[in-house]
């Protein structure tokens, strides 16, 4: 499918299933107050006074993928220990899919607790491993990916650098999505930077693309802009690739297409979670064969849109139309 109008991109998110396999991770709030410090060491008392729970992680992904209207579907592997429950808990209570959820015996839940006194964050607690899975789980990992990518339209890989993600693992998915002509988009870290071969979209930020070629440039200058990003396709040989560029905006190069958008000035409140928007509202518009430009613009905006938000929180999907509508990003 090829969207032509607002309408029908929006409703051809809705049509959507999208496999997104990675680290998904529990975040954990604790909220209270200090009125002394402790008689033990120099440090503050917190009195709790409530917790929540938050998908973390590819679990953000997932979260924004099901803002936008399509169907998220969990590939991962967790530990079958008490956060891992709470983390299953999570995803059933906001109709994610659990078809790809792989509990572990040997491996621990990621589960990032903050700790919040009034509204300063006085610690943050991580308990995680970034160990490999073991070969056994990646088998595990790859027989869930392939059951399930005949019946998606595309797959996004977030990676954490957590341990799920290997380039065996990578390859062997990569290679089944592209048989099936499942589009692969790829929200890449350092580890397995370079095992994303022959992949759909690529989507590092600037940090991540400097540091994962060993290149260093002035990203101001769009020859030498261009000239990286060509670097990094040929690299991996994919498709294309979409670089955030933070304040300097976002560069698409795909399907013989190149395209710099500067970003939307904004009230920034906090860009956590920015790059997960972006990825999951450019694979979708992947999924439905949306004009290159088209892609980068309504990514560029979401990702602007979420960072008018405190805290980690998934793409407003009305907003984003408004927006779009607006900005006259789609007929």
């Amino acid at each position: 499918m090829i969207a032509v109008t607002l309408d029908q991109l929006f409703e051809g998110f809705t049509k959507l299933r999208v496999l997104v396999v990675g680290d998904v991770m529990l975040d954990s709030y604790v909220w209270g107050k200090v009125e002394r410090i402790s008689p033990e060491a120099p440090v503050p008392v917190v009195n709790v006074g409530r917790r929540e729970y938050r998908l973390g992680g590819a679990g953000n992904v997932l979260l924004n993928v099901q803002a936008l209207g399509a169907e998220a579907i969990a590939c991962t592997v967790i530990g079958n220990d008490g956060p891992g429950d709470i983390l299953q808990h999570q995803l059933t209570e906001r109709n994610l899919s659990c078809e790809g959820l792989i509990r572990s015996e040997d491996r621990i839940t990621t589960i990032k607790e903050r700790i919040i006194a009034g509204s300063q964050q006085v610690v943050r607690i991580d308990t995680e491993t970034d160990a490999a899975i073991s070969s056994t789980e990646r088998a595990q990992l790859v027989a869930k990916a392939k059951e399930l990518i005949p019946d998606c339209q595309v797959v996004i890989f977030e990676d954490y650098d957590k341990g799920v993600l290997s380039p065996e693992a990578i390859a062997d998915i990569t290679a089944f999505a592209n048989q099936h002509q499942v589009p692969t988009v790829v929200d890449p870290k350092k580890r397995n930077f370079l095992a994303y071969q022959q992949v759909t979209l690529f989507k590092p930020n600037l940090k991540e693309l400097r540091e994962g070629l060993k290149v260093d440039f002035d990203v101001r200058d769009g020859a030498a802009l261009r000239a990286v990003v060509q670097q990094l396709t040929q690299t991996l040989n994919a498709s294309g690739a979409l670089i955030t560029l933070s304040e300097h905006g976002i560069y698409i190069d795909y399907q013989n297409e190149t395209c710099h958008l500067p970003a939307h000035v904004r009230s920034i409140a906090d860009v956590s979670g920015a790059g997960d928007t972006v990825i999951s509202i450019a694979a979708c518009c992947v999924a439905l064969g949306v004009p290159p430009r088209t892609i980068a613009a309504l990514s560029n905006l979401g990702g602007g849109l979420v960072c008018e938000q405190v805290g980690v929180v998934p793409i407003d999907r009305e907003l984003l139309r408004a927006e779009a509508m607006r900005e006259g990003l789609v007929e």
